[in-house]
């Protein structure tokens, strides 16, 4: 009989977004799944739940913005777990905030050009150094949580792009300011990462829902 692999924590983003307008919702109210974002949530959770790639997950938490939380109901279901609400996951504050266009784009727009001083920090948000680190307290205490109750199996974590990788960059060790658009950090998509030597180490990438049609507009 194989041995349980050691446990993980998986950093999952939510599905596709109802956003026919093209917002930049942030951490606006009222940006629910989509018909398809509801199927992407689902297929990650599988990806987990069953098959050659199942994994015993037994902690579940979730940003709390509705997307978040209602792609962590489909982890919900198919690991009976009840969801943790975890604040130091939410989308960062972002001066676009409500527009209708890419903040990548917004050199187009000569009001945003204050807004676009500093791209390091950057000025148009909170700061990077401060996504990273509240997400990684998150994740450091929700393994020392498991730890401690002596339960086995794996933590999912539902989040958004920029905060999964501003985890990702950091504990790789990466530069944290970059192009938004090359993020590596697709809807549904799966960071998994696991303690090597005390310290949190990627070990995966997947994108479950890959094979769906979706739309990707709104992230900050």
């Amino acid at each position: 009989m194989n041995a349980m692999p050691a446990r993980r924590l998986h950093l999952v983003r939510h599905g596709e977004v109802h956003n026919p307008e093209g917002v930049l919702y942030g951490r606006l109210p009222g940006y629910f799944l989509s018909e398809r974002g509801h199927r992407m949530a689902a297929l990650a959770a599988e990806h987990l739940a069953t098959g050659e790639t199942a994994r015993p997950v037994v902690r579940l938490a979730a940003s709390p913005l509705e997307r978040a939380q209602q792609s962590a109901e489909h982890w919900a279901d198919a690991f009976d777990l009840d969801i943790r609400t975890e604040h130091r996951i939410i989308e960062p504050t972002n001066s676009f905030e409500g527009k209708t266009f890419e903040a990548s784009g917004a050199l187009a727009h000569p009001a945003s050009w204050p807004l676009l001083r500093n791209p390091f920090r950057p000025s148009w948000g909170e700061p990077y150094k401060a996504i990273a680190q509240r997400v990684r307290a998150a994740m450091e205490d929700a393994w020392d949580e498991l730890e401690e109750s002596g339960d086995d199996g794996d933590i999912v974590m539902v989040s958004h792009q920029s905060p999964i990788w501003m985890a990702h960059l950091d504990i790789a060790g990466k530069r944290l300011w970059h192009d938004p658009r090359t993020r590596r950090c697709q809807l549904s998509s799966i960071t998994s990462f696991a303690l090597v030597d005390g310290r949190f180490t990627e070990i995966d990438y997947v994108e479950p829902a890959a094979s769906v049609d979706a739309i990707d507009t709104g992230a900050v």
